[in-house]
């Protein structure tokens, strides 16, 4: 049976996509050949006159092209032969003489929105999981099926571009107020629409779209205008990107270039950097992290026969602090759970309370969510000094000061309060959840749900399991945290657990190479331009260096000298020196970015000047992280290089575009990376020694994944 079928009613055809035994619609070489023949039929078929595009899928009308096609490209010619057809495609689509309806309901994005573009009119459902975009530059490629030519012309210049070079996706509400929808209707009456807006564009109807008003036609659609805009786009895309990132280049261009010099050669443009990036490096890497992190939304976080997870409905949060108000945030905004918050005293629990709802406002305001879905949630939220509430709570959450009898008083008290079958899980960042465990009566049902700071915005989340935790509990914690929004990773109950634990020596070696003379501005600059987000130092300051310390001092206890903690941190923390949170730490802050307290060098004892070769920062920063990761690996903390890799880079700021630590480890070349390590030893001390695991994959051409 075919992807595609074609009805006739009344001249007017339905076109419905539905490909067979997948859960989603994709653009495959058979769909496009499918296509091909409908479109000879409706353009020869005189008693067509026009027609819908509709989708049979429950949630999804199309997710774009196969990217199976896309994974399996070697060469640039099968590149440039893949984008053409697809071209070729959405300009039938255009040129067919006939008016198109896109009826669009569920994920519209990457090809699938290039088609719709290629309608003459778009009619969408008001449906949560309605959502268009063009996310190509998250996997390293543009849009090169006439979306930077077409989008553009239909939205505006500035618009566009917003959404091009950032892979952004708009629900569609948002979607409608750009202009990127014509309508906005409900799922039940979604085709009828379309049918009747097709009739009408037969009938000669044309509809009057707005032109952005004085702003748009300056800067939108004059070409001094036009100059200005992608002056400023493309200081910005530098600027974001560090020059780690062709595709956002690539794809100005291409916009560019096609509103100078027409569609078709912008076209052309399209392909051609299309063709180049597909078989680039970054994109491989990029598409390689798309694939961890799609197989990690559907892993159930257990091994063997998975157990039912539990739905967690309600849910409890004992602290109210920074931490657990952004928890209890979350958990209303995205889970849409029933929370209720509790502290000790009621003005703590009130300005908690008012902080998650001010995060969910703001949701409602960035057009995240709909007037009707903040009014709903908002009421979903409460708190208390007392235990009210718990009683029905299926997942307590606390979220209390780093102390180990603290946690201890708290888990226990809540298990007392709570019913037989409730998950007690804590949000600890350094302490063994088997020791907090140890004082409840049920350890079976105790885990670790460690969020990373700021919860509303970090997308990952570690679920922590003992040896005692049992699997329907696991599963439980991991759906729950999918509801989330997050990105899960089953860690098991090693002190630092995955990310803290191979962050510390990077966080370390930046503080033993500062008090070597090194600057904190050539720290920083170093590992930025390798490809993180921020610098080492820059990095402390935003964890606190309270916490820094706290868990230097565990991973100190735990493995030795190899993880000992930067001399001078505790003289920081006794000034009140906490980082970004106090307003100061190795940078001082104001308004705007920080700026380098000077004051810092004389308190961290730093030497005056630097000896260490500019090569030797980026190697000892950046090694002594990779051989940690291999190590705890080793120790299977995590499950899979998989789930290591995309841990770092959601956890950490790890760059996308190197594929993760162990996946580096790979393209560096096991063998280059122990000898490097080798000679860091020989120069800098034992801490550098290569993991065993390491020299063992060396002797043996080993590697951590076949598929580079």
């Amino acid at each position: 049976m075919g992807a595609l079928s074609l009805a006739v009613v009344d001249g007017v055809a339905r076109l419905t996509l539905d490909v067979s035994g997948e859960p989603v619609n994709t653009v495959s070489r058979a769909v496009r050949a499918e296509f091909e023949a409908h479109l000879d039929r409706l353009q020869s078929d005189a008693e067509i006159r026009a027609a819908i595009l509709i989708s049979r899928k429950p949630e999804n009308f199309i997710a774009g092209a196969d990217i199976g096609e896309f994974v399996a490209l070697r060469t640039r010619d099968e590149a440039l032969t893949l984008v053409r057809a697809g071209q070729l495609l959405t300009e039938r689509l255009v040129s067919l003489g006939k008016p198109i309806v896109a009826a669009i309901h569920g994920a519209c994005l990457g090809g699938g929105l290039e088609a719709a573009l290629a309608c003459s009119y778009r009619v969408a459902s008001e449906h949560p999981k309605t959502m268009l975009g063009l996310p190509e530059v998250r996997l390293g490629i543009i849009p090169a099926a006439g979306g930077c030519q077409r989008l553009p012309r239909l939205i505006g210049l500035r618009s566009a571009l917003d959404i091009i070079l950032n892979g952004k996706t708009l629900r569609a509400e948002q979607a409608l107020k750009q202009g990127l929808i014509d309508e906005l209707v409900h799922p039940s009456i979604l085709e009828e629409v379309a049918l009747q807006a097709a009739a009408r564009l037969a009938d000669g109807w044309r509809p009057k779209r707005p032109r952005g008003g004085i702003p748009g036609l300056l800067l939108d659609r004059s070409h001094p205008g036009q100059a200005v805009v992608f002056s400023r786009a493309r200081r910005s895309v530098i600027k974001k990107t560090g020059g780690h990132y062709p595709a956002p280049l690539a794809a100005l261009e291409a916009v560019e270039h096609g509103l100078k010099y027409g569609i078709t050669a912008g076209l052309d443009c399209e392909a051609a950097h299309f063709a180049e990036l597909a078989v680039g490096e970054v994109s491989k890497q990029l598409v390689q992290v798309f694939f961890a992190t799609s197989a990690l939304k559907k892993d159930p976080g257990v091994e063997g026969k998975v157990p039912e997870a539990k739905a967690v409905v309600n849910v409890a949060v004992i602290g109210a602090g920074f931490m657990g108000s952004a928890i209890a945030g979350v958990a209303v905004a995205e889970a849409k759970s029933d929370v209720r918050l509790r502290d000790t005293t009621l003005d703590v629990v009130a300005r908690s309370v008012a902080t998650a709802r001010s995060s969910l406002e703001s949701r409602y305001q960035r057009g995240q969510i709909t007037k009707h879905e903040f009014d709903q949630r908002r009421y979903l939220l409460s708190g208390g000094t007392d235990w009210a509430g718990f009683g029905r709570a299926d997942l307590v959450i606390e979220a209390v000061f780093e102390d180990l009898e603290v946690k201890q008083k708290v888990c226990r008290a809540a298990e007392d309060v709570t019913g037989s079958e409730c998950i007690i899980a804590s949000n600890t960042s350094t302490i063994p959840i088997g020791r907090i465990a140890a004082a409840v009566r049920r350890p079976q049902q105790m885990i670790g749900m460690h969020f990373f700071s700021p919860a509303e915005q970090m997308p990952l989340l570690e679920v922590i399991v003992t040896d005692k935790t049992a699997p329907w509990v696991t599963a439980s914690a991991v759906a729950f945290g999918r509801a989330l929004g997050k990105t899960v990773i089953v860690v098991q109950d090693r002190p630092g657990f995955w990310v803290n634990r191979i962050l510390a020596p990077y966080l370390n070696e930046a503080g033993r190479l500062l008090k070597e003379g090194v600057p904190i501005e050539t720290l920083d600059e170093t590992m930025t331009e390798f490809g993180f987000p921020v610098g080492p130092i820059a990095l402390m300051d935003e964890i606190g260096l309270d916490v820094v310390l706290k868990a230097s001092a565990v991973l100190h206890d735990a493995y030795g000298d190899r993880m000992r903690p930067t001399d001078g941190l505790e003289l920081m923390t006794e000034q009140g020196r906490m980082g970004r949170k106090s307003g100061r730490g190795f940078y001082s802050y104001g308004k705007g970015r920080g700026k380098v307290d000077r004051a810092v060098y004389e308190i961290m004892s730093a030497a005056h000047e630097s000896s260490v070769p500019h090569d030797d920062i980026r190697s000892r920063l950046v090694y002594a992280m990779l051989n940690e990761a291999a190590r705890a690996l080793d120790d299977e903390v995590v499950r899979s290089a998989r789930d290591g890799d995309i841990g770092a880079i959601l956890g950490m700021g790890f760059p996308p575009f190197r594929g993760g630590p162990l996946r580096h480890l790979d393209t560096v070349g096991i063998a280059t990376a122990v000898t490097a390590l080798e000679e860091l030893t020989a120069r800098y001390g034992s801490r550098f020694a290569p993991a065993h695991i390491l020299k063992k994959m060396s002797a043996n051409s080993e590697r951590y994944y076949t598929n580079l």
